[in-house]
C-alpha cells in the first residue's frame, strides 16, 4: 500500500483532469493519474472521413439507455485527453450574466455561487495554456477581459469573409471564434496546425489541436512525480469507517483489480461518469451513493439544445477550414422574443461520410458528395435548463439517461431567426439557396454538465465552492459536473478555468496541511476549510 499511496489521485484526463494534472505537476507532490482509455493512436485513419464520421472508429462502444429503455450509443470518446481530442477547439468565456439568475421562456437558469469576476483571472490563464486565437471587442455580448487573446484570430476564408461582410451590413456583429489550435500565422513552416479540413470532430494527426492531452497531460508526465496509468477504469471509491474520507480507489487494469490510496482524490470523468462512480460507490455511510446526502448526484444533467442548419448553394464550394465565425446578437433574445435564445457558430468542413451518417437511409454517395461540396453547417445552440428529473443513473445494471427536452421554443425561435438572417443576406439570396435545419438528439453528449452542482448549501448542492464534496472531506470533482447552469456556449473553457482555480485551492490546502503535519486527516480538513 505504501508504494500505491499518493498525495493526489486524479481520475480522468479531459479538460478538467488533464488541466488539473498540469497545474499540480510542478508542485513536487506525488500524483497518480488514472485514465480508462489509452493514448489515441496516431494513424492515417485520424484524418479518414469514412473511418471517423461513418464508421465512428474512435467512439466508445458503450451502450446507454434512455428513459423508455431504448438503447443508444453516445458520441463519447475514452482516450487520454478525453473528448477534447475530438472537439472543435471553440473556447468561449461565459457571459457575466450567465452567472446570475436568468429567466427563460421555459424556466429559470439559477445563479452561480461564484461570479464571472471569480473566474476571470483563470479564464486568462486557460486561454494562454490552450493557445487560444481570437480578437476582443467584436462580440457584442463578450464579458470584460483585461488581456488580449494570446494569439491573433484566424482569418476567414474568402467565402466566409463575404458572409461576415453581409452580416455586418445587416447590422449584426459577427466575430472570430476563439479557437484552441497551434497555428503559427507568421511562420507557417513552423506551424503545427495546417488549417486542414479534418479538424472539427477529428483527432489531429499532427498534434496541431490544443487539447488536454497535448497541452497538459504530456507536459505534466515529464515530471518524475507524476504517474499516469492508462486503460485503468476506476470502478469504486472506498471510504473510512466514518465515511468522511476516501481511503482507496479501486481500478480495473488489464482485467485485474488494483487498489490505490491518496490524501486527496479528484474525479474528472465527465459529468456522466463522475456521477455514476459516486452512485456506484454507495456504502453503509452513503446508502444512496457517495457524497449524495442531497440526493442530487446524477440529477440536473444538461448537454445544450442543438440544431444544425445546413446552408446549400450551388456557388458554395467545399471550404477547407470554415470554422472561424460566430454570432451572439440573439444570445439574450430579440425584439419579438424577450427571453434568451443563444449562439450561432460555423462548424468545420462538411464531408460526404458525415452526411451519409446523419442523412436519410440509402442516400446515394454522389448526392452526399454534392451536398458536402456545396454546403456550410451552422451550429445553433440554446441553453439546456437544469431539471431534477433529467438525470444519469444505473438501472438494472445499465447506464440510463433519463432526459426530457426543455427550452425548445427558444431553440425553434433561434433556428427560425437564423434562417431568416441567412435568407436576407446577398451572398445567399440566389434562387438556389436552401437552409435546412436538423435537431440533434440524446446521443450528443460532448457538452455534458451539471450532475454534481456546486454551492454553499449542502442540501441543495453536491460540491462546495471549491468543488469539494460536502459529505467527503478529501473528494473533489473538476469536470463539467459542477455547473449549476449550462449557458448557451461551449463549456470547455469554463471547465479548464475551474480546474486551474481548484488547483490553486488544492495546492494551498496541501501546503497548509503539510505545515501542520495534517495533510488529509478528517479533523484537519474541517479546520482547514474554516481557515481558508
Amino acid at each position: 500500500m505504501t508504494a500505491n499511496h499518493y498525495d493526489f489521485i486524479i481520475i480522468g484526463t479531459g479538460a478538467g483532469g488533464g488541466t488539473l494534472a498540469y497545474k499540480l505537476a510542478s508542485s513536487g507532490k506525488r500524483i497518480l493519474v488514472l485514465e480508462r482509455g489509452s493514448f489515441l493512436p496516431k494513424e492515417k485513419a485520424n484524418w479518414d472521413t469514412k473511418e471517423v464520421s461513418k464508421k465512428e472508429r474512435y467512439r466508445t462502444a458503450e451502450i446507454w439507455y434512455d428513459k423508455q429503455g431504448k438503447a443508444f450509443n453516445p458520441l463519447a470518446h475514452y482516450y487520454v485527453g478525453g473528448n477534447t481530442k475530438f472537439y472543435g477547439g471553440a473556447l468561449f468565456r461565459f457571459r457575466e450574466r450567465d452567472f446570475e439568475t436568468v429567466i427563460h421562456q421555459d424556466g429559470i437558469s439559477p445563479e452561480w455561487p461564484l461570479k464571472y469576476q471569480d473566474f476571470a483571472p483563470y479564464y486568462d490563464q486557460a486561454e494562454k495554456l490552450y493557445d487560444v486565437h481570437g480578437e476582443r471587442g467584436l462580440d457584442p455580448t463578450e464579458p470584460q477581459a483585461n488581456k488580449e487573446y494570446p494569439f491573433p484570430a484566424l482569418i476567414h476564408e474568402p467565402y466566409v469573409q463575404k458572409i461576415h461582410d453581409s452580416l455586418k451590413n445587416q447590422g449584426l456583429h459577427p466575430f472570430y471564434q476563439p479557437l484552441a489550435i497551434k497555428l503559427n500565422k507568421v511562420n507557417r513552416h513552423l506551424s503545427t496546425c495546417i488549417r486542414c479540413n479534418t479538424c472539427d470532430g477529428f483527432p489531429c494527426l499532427l498534434d496541431g489541436k490544443a487539447d488536454a492531452d497535448i497541452n497538459c497531460v504530456r507536459p505534466a508526465v515529464t515530471h518524475t512525480n507524476i504517474t499516469l496509468i492508462t486503460q485503468a477504469k476506476v470502478i469504486r471509491l472506498h471510504t473510512s469507517s466514518s465515511g468522511r474520507e476516501v481511503t482507496s480507489v479501486e481500478a480495473q487494469i488489464q482485467g485485474e483489480s488494483q487498489i490505490f490510496s491518496g490524501d486527496i482524490v479528484v474525479l474528472a470523468c465527465g459529468a456522466v461518469n463522475s456521477a455514476l462512480l459516486l452512485l456506484q460507490s454507495a456504502n453503509e455511510h452513503h446508502p444512496n451513493g457517495l457524497a449524495n446526502s442531497s440526493g442530487l448526484v446524477g440529477r440536473n444533467y444538461m448537454a445544450h439544445n442543438f440544431a444544425v442548419v445546413m446552408t446549400l448553394n450551388s456557388r458554395l464550394k467545399n471550404m477547407v477550414f470554415p470554422k472561424t465565425l460566430a454570432v451572439t446578437d440573439f444570445y439574450w433574445g430579440n425584439q419579438d422574443f424577450p427571453y434568451p435564445m443563444g449562439s450561432v457558430q460555423l462548424l468545420g468542413s462538411a464531408n460526404k461520410d458525415k452526411i451519409l451518417a446523419y442523412g436519410p437511409p440509402l442516400m446515394p454517395n454522389f448526392i452526399a458528395e454534392s451536398l458536402a461540396n456545396h454546403s456550410l453547417s451552422w451550429l445553433v445552440m440554446t441553453e439546456d435548463l437544469p431539471s431534477l428529473n433529467n438525470r444519469i443513473l444505473m438501472k438494472n445494471g445499465k447506464i440510463t439517461l433519463e432526459y426530457t427536452q426543455n427550452n425548445q421554443i427558444a431553440l425553434n425561435k433561434l433556428v427560425k431567426q437564423w434562417i431568416e438572417v441567412l435568407q436576407s443576406i446577398p451572398v445567399f439570396k440566389s434562387l438556389g439557396s436552401l437552409h435546412i435545419p436538423q435537431k440533434m438528439g440524446l446521443r450528443e453528449v460532448a457538452h455534458q454538465c451539471g450532475t454534481c452542482r456546486f454551492g454553499e448549501n449542502p442540501s441543495t448542492s453536491v460540491l462546495d465552492i471549491n468543488c469539494r464534496t460536502h459529505d467527503v472531506d478529501n473528494l473533489y470533482v473538476v469536470d463539467g459536473s459542477f455547473f449549476p447552469s449550462s449557458s448557451a456556449l461551449n463549456p470547455s473553457l469554463t471547465i479548464i478555468a475551474n480546474a486551474l482555480r481548484v488547483g490553486n485551492h488544492l495546492l494551498t490546502r496541501m501546503t497548509w496541511g503539510a505545515s501542520r503535519g495534517l495533510a488529509s486527516t478528517e479533523n484537519s480538513t474541517s479546520t482547514m476549510a474554516k481557515a481558508l
